[in-house]
């Protein structure tokens, strides 16, 4: 097997630089994405799929390369998906810092070492915990994702069907022409609510126009749409009428209901992620003690000598350098935020503790759900309110303080984003034959190429979006939260401890009804977390993804094969890379002095085609995503 896998080309120039490609294409749509529905989405598979198609069309151009293999394929993804994650990470947490008013703009270096830094340190955290997730995995985990690119990679490795590639082009042109029609040239919507007033309660429904968010829907699956439709529910449906006073808002019901929203109800959507996090750490406390022992033994040069050539990873030896140095970088860091020697020295130690805890969490956890699914807004709220409640018992206050609560979030993020990516990645090469050590330094080469980019492209919105980064178009739900956990620790702000209490308690009851759901086998289930971000989010963002839940649901539903099914995927796919990426396009116009175009088109029109038009879209997506 060894001598079979020595002939097969894997990690060259070619495979390096498509790599870096689409880490920075996949990072970078994923910077908007993120900030806009407060979620991101796993880069795998549609990287699988480009990197086959490109390889396959680099032999028809020039006839003396060499043909693509399935493991260079492997290996673009997993550069691509780690640029992915590492966006999560980054715009999860940094962005707190302008929102919080401490950055008038984006530090661009400081950003770059934190994105770097924190990524890098998932992976070299990540690595030696190989041989109990992936390897043994005595913990059976399923690897939903790993094993779902698995298999397109297989099937793909023949044929490369040039229809996929086509899929992904049609999505990307829908998605770029949505986001140019709204935020450009101001013909559609960008969302469709109302909000009426009765008694003193007031009633809100509405929905974003994005065919990302459907994209987004389709890809998590009905069972994750229906709890973010859930949770968006109880916040918007019933806690904004029980919850608000309407009469204050007579003249205008819709400014209302997102005062309410975003003084009450999103932090009783904090209080049911803090349950959340507490119980996922819960759950995985079986791997975090095998995990630990793996670590030991892995510092062992014996053992390392007994693996095959092609299954090691980076040698422990490495690691440890690599980790030091990361350390003391870090550390440099969080004394330039502070200007505190002591506070540096007490989150760099806390930084350590929660960055390899929350990386072996994730890893689990992927395992479990898949990483577009694991709660890592959960375990940085933990982390957050973990480092605040220390740093405030031990008298740290004021800028410093939330300086290095956000410091410490935002690697430990980085840290937790990355790591659940490498375990996917690696899972999947370990099903197809890929040599550990070669992905770790594609992930690496990943990582370093993502976060070049992170800043400039957020600091690009930030300035030339409606509201920059913070308004309506990118709300940076996740980093608005932490924002509001930092400023009510050390801040002049107060926290509504009132609502977070009662969101506690509504985890606590979704985790019972769960528990009874989990004994009783039912397909079914009520995770926590999916149903705490649909509270903290924007209702309408729930919508669409419903909807594209709806689609998946009933396509899987017809036995379609999974290759059929895949098509939806690779649809989804372009759909959020064209919306994600036309809107950093935009913003670069608007940087350039491009102002948008006002056709000055009637509402009550400009309503109309909004409607006819995506609903043109979902019956387009669902016909498409079948044939």
């Amino acid at each position: 097997m060894s001598k079979e896998l020595n002939i097969i080309p894997e990690l060259n120039l070619r495979v390096i630089l498509l790599g870096i490609v689409l880490s920075i294409v996949m990072g970078s749509a994923n910077v908007y994405l993120g900030l806009k529905a407060g979620m991101t989405v796993s880069a795998s598979i549609p990287a699988a799929v480009i990197g086959m198609l490109v390889l396959k069309y680099i032999r028809v151009f020039n006839k003396k390369s060499k043909p693509g293999s399935i493991l260079e394929a492997n290996q673009i993804q997993t550069a691509a998906s780690a640029g992915e994650s590492l966006a999560a990470g980054i715009i999860f947490t940094m962005p707190a810092l302008i929102l919080i008013g401490i950055w008038q703009e984006f530090d661009m270096l400081l950003t770059t070492i934190i994105a770097f830094t924190g990524g890098l340190l998932g992976i070299l955290f990540m690595i030696p915990m190989r041989q109990v997730f992936i390897v043994s995995n005595e913990s059976n985990l399923e690897y939903p994702e790993g094993l779902a690119c698995a298999s397109v990679l297989e099937a793909g490795q023949d044929t490369g069907d040039p229809k996929q590639a086509i899929s992904v082009i049609k999505g990307a042109i829908i998605g770029a022409l949505f986001k140019g029609l709204i935020s450009f040239a101001g013909i559609l919507k960008g969302a469709l609510e109302i909000a009426t007033l009765h008694g003193n309660k007031i009633f809100f429904f509405g929905g974003d126009i994005s065919p990302a968010l459907l994209a987004v829907g389709y890809i998590v699956r009905l069972n994750v749409a229906v709890l973010i439709f859930i949770g968006g529910s109880i916040g918007w449906l019933i806690g904004i009428p029980l919850l608000g006073n309407g009469l204050e808002f007579v003249k205008n019901p819709l400014e209302g209901a997102w005062e309410i929203w975003s003084t009450k109800i999103r932090y009783i959507g904090v209080g049911t992620m803090v349950i959340g996090g507490i119980s996922s750490i819960y759950k995985v406390r079986k791997g975090l003690r095998d995990a630990i022992k793996v670590l030991r033994t892995s510092q062992n040069k014996l053992q390392q000598d007994n693996i095959p050539s092609n299954g090691r990873s980076i040698s422990s030896k490495a690691i440890n350098i690599l980790s030091f140095i990361i350390i003391i970088l870090i550390g440099g860091v969080y004394f330039y935020l502070t200007n505190n020697l002591a506070i540096a020295a007490f989150t760099t130690l806390i930084m350590i503790v929660m960055a390899f805890f929350f990386t072996a969490v994730a890893s689990y956890i992927v395992g479990l759900v898949g990483n577009s699914n694991s709660p890592v807004s959960g375990m940085t709220i933990t982390a957050v309110l973990f480092t605040g409640g220390l740093l405030y018992i031990f008298g740290f206050s004021g800028t410093e303080g939330m300086v290095a609560t956000l410091g410490v979030a935002a690697i430990v993020c980085c840290a937790a984003c990355t790591s659940g990516d490498v375990c996917n990645d690696l899972k999947t090469g370990q099903i197809v034959g890929a040599t550990p050590y070669k992905q770790q330094i594609m992930q690496i080469i990943g990582v370093a190429v993502a976060s070049l980019v992170m800043a400039p492209i957020m600091q690009l919105l930030h300035e030339n979006t409606p509201g920059g980064i913070g308004g309506r178009e990118l709300s940076a739900p996740q980093a608005g939260l932490f924002a509001s956990l930092a400023n009510g620790f050390f801040g002049d702000g107060s926290l509504p401890w009132d609502m977070v209490f009662i969101g506690a308690i509504i985890g606590v009851i979704l985790l019972i009804v769960d528990y009874f759901l989990e004994q009783n086998n039912t397909s079914f289930r009520l995770h926590l977390m999916p149903v705490a971000v649909g509270m903290y989010l924007p209702f309408g963002l729930s919508t669409p993804i419903l909807i594209g839940g709806i689609i998946a649901y009933i396509i899987e539903s017809k036995n379609i094969s999974e290759k059929i099914t895949d098509n939806g995927i690779l649809l989804s796919s372009g759909l959020i890379a064209g919306e994600s990426l036309m809107g950093i396009l935009l913003a670069f116009f608007a940087g350039a002095g491009l102002k948008n175009i006002d056709f000055g088109i009637d509402h009550n029109l400009s309503v109309g085609l909004t409607l006819f038009s995506i609903i043109a879209t979902i019956i387009w997506f669902y016909k498409q995503s079948k044939s």
